[in-house]
């Protein structure tokens, strides 16, 4: 059998586990230059040209 489970502490420590992701996820997106922004933006843009062009029309 557990022990006891203090919500309001477990509530709390989720609430921070947000925080902490929300924040990674900020660094990578907000952490890049503007040229490492273009050249990830013109990378996705490719790939996703030559998955288009590989396709097959039935």
């Amino acid at each position: 059998m557990s022990g006891i489970v203090n919500l309001n502490k477990v509530r709390k420590a989720k609430a921070r586990n947000a925080v902490v992701a929300r924040a990674a996820e900020n660094r990578a997106v907000f952490g890049l230059t503007k040229v490492q922004k273009t050249t990830a933006k013109a990378r996705n843009a490719k790939a996703i040209t030559a998955l288009d062009d590989h396709k097959r029309e039935d």
